[in-house]
């Protein structure tokens, strides 16, 4: 199982409109078709963060699912939206051992 991390450092006062959008998103069914999924936000440590965590089996399957979500017109115009909410961002690709 390979758990993957979009973490998003908003910009100061942009939380509510981000949230906004990944609602919409998950709504619209927009996000990647992962064993699990969920969405987080900073409750310590850096603020005003939201984080996508995303479960699969395999590296294939994680790639499948990025291109089938992400390359679909209803998704970019999503993401041409959040992109403005974020300071900056980066992914972390877990693998579980145990």
């Amino acid at each position: 199982m390979y758990i993957i991390r979009d973490i998003f450092y908003l910009k100061f006062g942009h939380y509510k409109d981000a949230k906004a959008l990944l609602a919409q998103a998950i709504q619209k069914g927009l996000l990647p078709d992962a064993q699990h999924l969920r969405a987080l936000s900073d409750f310590t440590g850096d603020a005003y963060r939201l984080i996508f965590e995303e479960g699969y089996s395999s590296m294939t399957d994680y790639e499948k699912s990025l291109e089938k979500s992400m390359g679909t017109q209803d998704w970019q115009r999503w993401y041409d939206e959040f992109k403005p909410h974020v300071d900056r961002s980066y992914r972390e690709i877990l693998k579980v051992v145990v």
